[in-house]
Formats: C-alpha cells, sequence, structure tokens
C-alpha cells in the first residue's frame, strides 16, 4: 500500500517547483518584453556590457545612434566580413551551417557559422560562454528576432550594440575612440577595420592595427567592392 504524501510534503513541492520555475519565467518575460521594446528602442545595455563593466571597475563606452547617422561603408563591412547572405537567410544561414560541418569533418576544426541575427539574439537576449546549451537557444531566438523585426533594424541594433573595442561598444563610440569622428564619417577603409576587429576586439585595436589587421581589413575592402543588389537591398542604403 503506497504511503500518501502529507500536506507538507505537497505544499514543500509546489514550493519547490515555484522556485526552480521563477527565474525561467523571469528570463521568458525580459525576452518578450526586449522583443518588443527593443524593435523601436536601441538597447541601453546588455549583458556583456554589464560583465565588461564589473570586469574593468567601470562603466563601458557606449553611445546609440540611429542607422541613419552611421556610415554606409560600416554597414557593407559588416555584412562584407560578418554574413554575406544577411538579406537571403531568415536568421539562420543554413548553407554557412552546412559549409561549417563540412570543413569540421575535413578538417577536425569547426569555424562558426553564426549570422548578425544570431549575435544580436545571443549578445540582447543571452549570455556569453554556455557552448550547445547556448546555441540551442540562440538558434529559435535568432529565427523570431527575423520574423518579427525588419533586417534593417537588426542591422541597426547590431552596429549599436557590438563590441569594437576593449569595453567599446557600438558604432558611434567606436569611431570616436578609434578616428576621432562620427560614424557618419567613417571612410571605406576605417569602416573595413572596425569589421576586421569584430571576431576578437578585447585583442585587436582598430587605431593600432597589426599586420594580420591591415591584411583582414584589405580582404573586407575587396569583400564590399564584391557586394551585390541582393545583399544589400534590404537594408535600404542611400549611398
Amino acid at each position: 500500500m503506497k504511503r500518501k504524501k502529507s500536506r507538507w510534503q505537497k505544499s514543500g513541492w509546489k514550493v519547490l517547483r515555484r522556485l526552480l520555475l521563477w527565474p525561467l519565467y523571469c528570463i521568458l518575460g525580459y525576452w518578450l518584453l526586449a522583443l518588443v521594446v527593443y524593435r523601436f528602442v536601441n538597447p541601453p545595455l546588455t549583458p556583456l556590457m554589464v560583465l565588461r563593466s564589473i570586469d574593468q571597475r567601470e562603466w563601458v563606452q557606449h553611445q546609440s545612434v540611429g542607422l541613419a547617422a552611421i556610415s554606409p561603408p560600416l554597414v557593407r563591412a559588416v555584412i562584407a566580413a560578418e554574413d554575406s547572405r544577411f538579406c537571403q537567410h531568415h536568421g539562420i544561414d543554413f548553407d554557412a551551417v552546412g559549409d561549417a560541418l563540412a570543413d569540421y569533418e575535413s578538417s577536425g576544426r569547426l569555424r562558426g557559422a553564426s549570422t548578425i541575427t544570431m549575435q544580436v539574439a545571443r549578445n540582447v537576449f543571452m549570455w556569453n560562454g554556455g557552448g550547445a546549451v547556448r546555441k540551442i537557444v540562440e538558434a529559435p531566438l535568432a529565427l523570431l528576432l527575423d520574423a518579427v523585426w525588419p533586417k534593417r533594424r537588426i542591422v541597426e541594433v547590431y552596429l549599436n550594440i557590438a563590441e569594437l573595442g576593449d569595453g567599446v561598444f557600438g558604432a558611434q563610440a567606436a569611431a570616436r575612440i578609434h578616428f576621432h569622428k562620427p560614424a557618419s564619417a567613417l571612410t571605406i577603409k576605417e569602416a573595413a577595420r572596425l569589421a576586421a576587429v569584430l571576431p576578437n576586439p578585447i585583442r585587436w585595436n582598430a587605431a593600432r592595427p597589426t599586420s594580420y589587421i591591415n591584411q583582414r581589413t584589405g580582404i573586407i575592402q575587396n569583400r564590399i567592392g564584391q557586394l551585390g543588389p541582393l545583399q544589400t537591398t534590404c537594408l535600404q542604403l542611400n549611398k
């Protein structure tokens, strides 16, 4: 004969379940609120900005601007460097994922296949690290983001929250600190150099480029020139 659980046992289980589910409810609530609010308002901060501020014991450099106040060459540079099929996929570039898996099978090294949309989903809604668990959550968030936000808005948020230097976030702050000018005045070479440091903005400095960064800058400049209308039409760039 099974022993019935006491009223206190049932009550304790309910309390424990609520304690375990409460953080999940908070996360889901934040995601829903951020998805709606940041569709129209630039994020004032991200989890990564908070972590960088704690590590450095001072607030990071960050300033938000509209996409119209950012040099079109920088928009093209990040597309050329990070996600050349941005206008063609729906948040996840499955062709790039397939290429990355093929490279892994042949070389044993797994290269990244994150799109700009996935990077926005990660930086706005999630955390650094986490490996496979984060990737599993990041993918559906990227698909949702692409469905709810216009492409132009996704790039605008990306260029306002991307780390472009050690503790330097967003195109405007990076342009001011590295080149002493607003983001709207960046040249093609300066834009390509900022895009070149995106993989590791703590190690590399756009104002003091290494030979590798100079080489990568040249490659990105060539890629910018090779971008066709299909790769930029969703961004409605004026020049």
